[in-house]
């Protein structure tokens, strides 16, 4: 099979044999990768990875290993997303770890992350997950939108996280894929959301879901400029400077929601936690039958962040033109595939 490594700050591709699967995991094939901030940074040392990256997927279910007949005619030739941590009971772990017997899966001990830490990703024509991660995509949400699963379930796990009945209005700070699909998320529980970014290109994008949207600079004179606070704010910037910004637009006894993931450190002060009392919530995936449900419904509908969509022997340069300023949601499609729309 085809597929892409990191090797240093470049994607290289390689020919390979097909994956061996463990009993009870999927081969599947990938009809639709998405490139993330995330993979950027993993070229960037992001969790030192050396595999192949990526973790939004729609594929086909093409095998199974050690499973029943039934089991068998369920999941063979069906559309999937899959869930991208790898627990304790799927690595054959047993007893299985602390927060595994929680149910706190997302955060096995020795988990590993499709594409981020460990295990190969969906920059290939195929890839092997766990049947347990897997989520059969309804005929009604087409590819181009069933690649959104994983980031937007990503942005429900907000409204897990957070009681947003009990505010009026949020601000999300940042204009990029996932700052887009959080403010959309909230746009469909709460009256008022505000974009706060630097790309007016993007924030035309908001505009047209219904969300307001102001201009920033994305520099240090911000914290002069921006007046306006929020009780609820979600810091989705992908840089290191979004914090202190963050930090200064929330209100005393608010709630701050990080979902920044970078590589290095960000050079922010801590005081103002202390002295605003404020709430800060890290937050990370989410629930893929909550994000699935919303496309299904319509309410969200992530196909207008779509900038281009290259086939999957031009992924270097597609990871490249993700890159530009300005540049939206990239897909790599697996050539001679017939997409479902």
């Amino acid at each position: 099979m085809l597929s892409f490594r990191v090797n240093g700050k470049r994607l290289v591709e390689k020919h390979s044999p097909l994956p061996r699967l463990r009993p009870g995991w999927a081969l599947v094939r990938v009809r639709i990768a998405g490139i993330c901030n995330t993979d950027v940074e993993i070229l960037r040392g992001y969790h030192n990875f050396r595999g192949t990256p990526g973790h939004e997927f729609i594929g086909e279910v093409q095998e199974l290993a050690g499973v029943s007949a039934a089991t068998k005619k369920r999941w063979l030739g069906r559309r999937v997303a899959g869930e991208i941590n790898i627990a304790c009971h799927a690595l054959g772990f047993r007893p299985v770890c602390r927060f595994c017997k929680r149910s706190l899966t997302r955060h096995c001990e020795r988990r590993k992350v499709l594409g981020i830490l460990a295990h190969d990703g969906a920059l290939a024509e195929y890839l092997t997950l766990p049947i347990e991660n897997l989520h059969v995509i309804p005929d009604s949400i087409s590819d181009e939108m069933a690649v959104f699963v994983e980031p937007l379930a990503a942005a429900c796990e907000i409204l897990d996280q957070v009681n947003v009945k009990q505010f009026r209005e949020a601000a999300v700070l940042g204009d990029g894929k996932l700052a887009q699909l959080i403010a959309r998320v909230l746009r469909t529980a709460l009256p008022r959301v505000v974009m706060y970014g630097k790309h007016s290109e993007k924030l035309a994008l908001a505009r047209r879901a219904r969300i307001e949207s102001n201009l920033v600079r994305g520099d240090a004179t911000d914290l002069k400029r921006v007046k306006e606070t929020f009780a609820l704010l979600v810091e989705a910037t992908g840089s290191p400077t979004g914090l202190a910004l963050a930090q200064l637009m929330t209100e005393p006894r608010g709630t701050l929601v990080l979902k920044s993931t970078f590589h290095g450190a960000a050079p922010v002060e801590t005081w103002p936690i202390v002295v605003k009392e404020l709430t800060v919530v890290g937050s990370r995936c989410g629930q893929f039958e909550k994000a699935i449900a919303l496309l299904h419904s319509g309410k969200v509908d992530p196909r207008p962040l779509i900038a281009r969509t290259f086939p999957l022997h031009e992924a270097s340069a597609a990871i490249m033109f993700a890159q530009k300023s300005g540049v939206m949601k990239v897909l790599l499609k697996k050539e001679g595939l017939k997409i479902v729309r």
